[in-house]
């Protein structure tokens, strides 16, 4: 893989540079606007008029679909952002994502950048431009469909750049849009982000077709060493453990085992995480399990059939895989837990609500992460990474784009519904400028929540 790493920041590094020789030799055609200077041609138009005739029926009915879904995403977007930073204010400064910056660019490689791998797969550019390109193309291209389909005017359709960031874009006639019925307006505004759900189901369902057929369940992967909670006023000694790096502490006739980095927090009083003395942590098992006595364990279910099996005091080699893709092969005695063979391990299974987290819960029906799985395919994991970033990326960028404010298309989408509803364009402004200050102000508290993190 190192080899590729290198291919792919020389792709990274020549397409870097032939978007600014490509900008630099065409200078004089191109437009400023904001932050971005477009490159505007006539690519597509004709592409995007005969769809938009030749699927009339099927797309004027549509247009409900595609505002509804509008509508969806915005409020979905909007529960997210308020939960994502009661999330991120409330969250640990030792937490993964806690240095992470609050705002930031979705750029290759983000995950090495930040220490992110054990939370996301690598993004490498071959990935970014792969899944923007989709994003992109997607996006615009819907909505000029859109707006031809109620007879608004393509002007130009062409390519955006934003430093070394690359974009697409489709021109419609402003003057066009404005005069459009509000429903319509409505429906190209929403159809870009409506494109990318598409898209993300799309792929979605070609993510759970090729791993199903390219991946196996190899072996259980446990979250934790079995671990209670305990108030430190209970502890009678503290010594040194024989695991190096653990301390031991004693609780009447119990033995506990902490961190010894977090030796600090063993004050009167204090709550912490301990260890229990079980047969996983003394052997400092790795937490993929491969074999029990050279049994496969490719399931929860086969371990639990392999524990109800043992007898307490009865023991076997356990072979696990390091996080190097090592193997390793320890004996283990079991002991005794409500007269039971007990290891000492612990999985903890995660739910969430939201759309967010309704689309993590059904990922992990497709790729269950508590299950180690293995390809004979060469590249399947390189191409199944591909495809999860292709189906994350439409789905954020469909919510990311449908939050009512700034210049995103949620925000001339509130405008509109709120001016249909009321006929008042004060109260209409005064909705999109409210939402948009919730959103500086959001970014505002994360940023500087994200610095203090930084700085202490």
């Amino acid at each position: 893989m190192g080899s590729f790493i290198i291919l792919d920041l020389i792709l990274l590094a020549l397409c870097t540079w032939a978007a600014f020789y490509f900008a630099r030799k065409h200078k004089k055609n191109m437009h400023k606007e904001g932050w971005m200077y477009l490159y505007k041609t006539s690519f597509g138009i004709k592409v995007i008029d005969q769809i938009a005739k030749k699927y009339r029926s099927f797309l004027l009915p549509l247009q409900y679909v595609i505002i509804t879904s509008g509508y969806f995403l915005m409020i979905s977007m909007f529960s997210l952002l308020i939960k994502t930073l009661l999330i991120y204010i409330t969250q640990s400064s030792d937490a993964p994502l806690a240095k992470v910056p609050a705002v930031f660019p979705l750029i290759p490689y983000f995950p090495q950048l930040f220490n992110l791998d054990s939370v996301f797969p690598p993004f490498y550019f071959f990935y970014f431009i792969v899944a923007i390109a989709i994003v992109a193309i997607a996006h615009e291209a819907a909505h000029g469909i859109i707006a031809r389909l109620n007879n608004v005017r393509i002007k130009t359709t062409g390519v955006a750049f934003l430093g070394p960031f690359l974009g697409a874009f489709v021109e419609q006639d402003d003057k066009q849009m404005n005069k459009a019925p509000v429903k319509a307006q409505l429906a190209i505004l929403a159809a870009g982000t409506f494109a990318n759900v598409v898209m993300s189901v799309l792929f979605g369902i070609i993510l759970i077709v090729f791993f199903a057929l390219a991946f196996q369940s190899s072996g259980f992967i446990f979250d934790q060493y079995a671990f209670s909670i305990i108030n430190t006023s209970d502890i009678t000694s503290v010594a040194n453990a024989s695991i190096p790096g653990y301390l031991a502490l004693t609780l009447g006739n119990t033995t506990k085992f902490v961190n010894a980095s977090g030796s600090a927090y063993l004050e009167q009083g204090v709550l912490v995480y301990a260890y229990d003395d079980a047969p996983a942590f003394r052997a400092q098992l790795a937490r993929t399990i491969i074999a029990i006595d050279n049994q496969p364990m490719t399931s929860y279910q086969a371990l639990s059939t392999a524990l109800t099996n043992a007898q307490p005091n009865e023991t076997s080699t356990v072979t696990t895989l390091t996080t190097e893709g090592i193997e390793e092969t320890k004996t283990v005695t079991f002991q005794e837990r409500n007269g039971k063979a007990y290891l000492g391990i612990a999985s903890m299974p995660y739910q969430s609500k939201g759309l967010i987290g309704r689309w993590y819960n059904f990922i992990t029906l497709v790729k269950n992460p508590s299950i180690y799985y293995t390809s004979s395919l060469p590249g399947a994991q390189f191409i199944y990474d591909l495809l999860w970033w292709i189906v994350i990326i439409n789905m954020l960028v469909a919510l990311f784009n449908m939050f009512p404010a700034g210049m995103l298309d949620g925000g001339r989408f509130l405008y509109l519904t709120v001016l249909g509803l009321t006929n008042s364009k004060k109260l209409a402004h005064a909705s999109f400028a409210l939402c948009t200050y919730i959103l500086y102000g959001v970014v505002i508290v994360m940023m500087l929540k994200w610095v203090w993190v930084i700085i202490s």
